[in-house]
C-alpha cells in the first residue's frame, strides 16, 4: 500500500457519539492547516476556510503542508505530464513549481522549509529522491523500487523514511539506515527528529503491525490479529503520538472498515467506531491538545457508496472540512501558533 490519490485512499468513519463542531474553531490557540483534495481539486484549508490549489480540469493530490511565516507550501502531484503521467510539484501561496519533467510518474509526498531553502522527499519513477530549492538528490537504493515518503530537516542535517523494496529505513544526509531486514514486508511513512533520537512510524508483516522505531529499536502499537497502518508521527516532549488506521470493523458489502486511531505512548485512542470506513493520515500536536487530519465515509451516495468527507479530529472532536456532496480526502495537518 503506497500514498496514491486522496479519491483511492481507505476512507474514515466516525464513532456516533462524537460531538460534531463547526468548520471554523471558537478561539482557537493556534491556526490549524489542513492540505487534501475534493473531486479533482488538490486545496488546502485554513481554521476550514478552503482555498483552491487547482482548478479541477487535471487532476491533482496534495500529500503534505509546510506554514513557514506568511507562506503556504503544499506538495503533491499532478496529472499533467506526458501521456498523462504524474509530475512532482509544490505550490508557494499557490503558485505551482515542478519538480519533474513527466516523463515518469512521480510523486511529492513531504515538504519541510527551513529559511529560504524548500525540501521536498518524493519519486521520481523508481527512484527515491529529495530536492532541495529544486535540486533533485536520488537516494541509494537496492536492486528493488524505493519510496520517499517523509522529510525534516535539523540544523545541516537532512533525514528522509521510506522504504527500499522490503526494507523500511530512512536516510540521513543520502547515508541509508535500515530499520528492518527485508524477511517481509516493511515500510516506513513518517519521521521525527528531537535532539538525537530518531523516531520513525511504520508498519511491518503481511499482517501489517502498525510500530514505530526509536534509534532504531522497534515499539510495536498493534499485536498483528488485525491488519494496521501507522502514517504519521509527532513527538511532544517525552510523549510519542502515532496516527493510523486498525483494520477492525466489517461494512455491510463484507469488506473491512478502517478505525481511525492515534496511540500516545503505544496506547490507543479511537477516533471512530469501525460502523464506517475510516482512516487517520496526519498527526500534529499544540500543547495537551490533539489534532489528527483524515477522511471518513459519511457523505452521500455516489454511485452506491457514500462520499469521503475531509476532516480533522480535536481530542477526538470533528471537524468537517467539506459537505460530502462529493469525494474528499485530507492528507496532512499543520499547526501554527498565533
Amino acid at each position: 500500500m503506497k500514498k496514491n490519490s486522496f479519491l483511492i485512499l481507505i476512507v474514515l468513519g466516525f464513532c456516533s457519539c462524537q460531538k460534531e463542531l463547526s468548520n471554523t474553531e471558537t478561539n482557537p490557540q493556534v491556526d490549524v492547516y489542513v492540505a487534501g483534495g475534493e473531486g479533482r481539486v488538490a486545496k488546502y484549508w485554513k481554521n476550514g476556510q478552503a482555498t483552491a490549489l487547482t482548478d479541477g480540469t487535471i487532476e491533482a493530490s496534495p500529500f503534505s503542508i509546510f506554514v513557514s511565516g506568511n507562506d503556504v507550501y503544499v506538495c503533491g502531484a499532478q496529472w499533467d505530464g506526458i501521456g498523462g503521467s504524474a509530475v512532482a510539484k509544490y505550490w508557494k501561496n499557490g503558485q505551482p513549481m515542478s519538480l519533474t519533467d513527466g516523463r515518469r510518474y512521480s510523486v511529492a509526498f513531504s515538504i519541510a522549509v527551513v529559511g529560504n531553502d524548500v525540501y521536498v522527499a518524493g519519486n521520481d519513477g523508481s527512484e527515491a529522491e529529495y530536492w532541495k530549492n529544486g535540486h533533485a538528490t536520488t537516494l541509494p537504493e537496492g536492486i528493488w523500487q524505493s519510496y520517499a515518503e517523509s522529510i525534516t530537516v535539523v540544523g545541516s542535517d537532512v533525514y528522509v523514511a521510506g522504504e527500499d523494496g522490503d526494507i523500511a529505513k530512512y536516510w540521513k544526509n543520502g547515508n541509508p539506515v535500515n530499520l528492518t531486514d527485508g524477511t517481509t514486508f516493511a515500510a516506513a511513512t513518517s519521521i521525527a527528529v528531537v535532539g538525537t533520537d530518531v523516531y520513525v512510524a511504520g508498519v511491518e508483516g503481511f499482517n501489517k503491525i502498525a510500530k514505530y522505531w526509536k534509534n532504531g529499536q522497534p515499539i510495536t502499537l498493534t499485536d498483528g490479529t488485525k491488519d494496521a497502518w501507522a502514517s504519521s508521527i509527532a513527538v511532544a516532549g517525552s510523549d510519542v503520538y502515532v496516527a493510523g488506521t486498525v483494520y477492525n470493523g466489517m461494512s455491510v458489502n463484507g469488506r473491512q472498515n478502517g478505525i481511525a486511531t492515534y496511540w500516545k505512548n503505544g496506547v490507543a485512542v479511537n477516533l471512530t467506531d469501525g460502523t464506517k470506513n475510516a482512516d487517520a493520515a496526519s498527526i500534529a500536536v499544540s500543547g495537551i491538545d490533539v489534532y489528527v487530519a483524515g477522511e471518513e465515509q459519511d457523505g452521500k451516495l455516489i454511485n452506491g457508496e457514500p462520499a469521503w468527507v475531509a476532516k480533522y479530529w480535536k481530542n477526538g472532536e470533528q471537524v468537517k472540512l467539506t459537505d460530502g456532496s462529493s469525494h474528499a480526502g485530507a492528507t496532512s495537518i499543520f499547526l501554527e501558533n498565533k
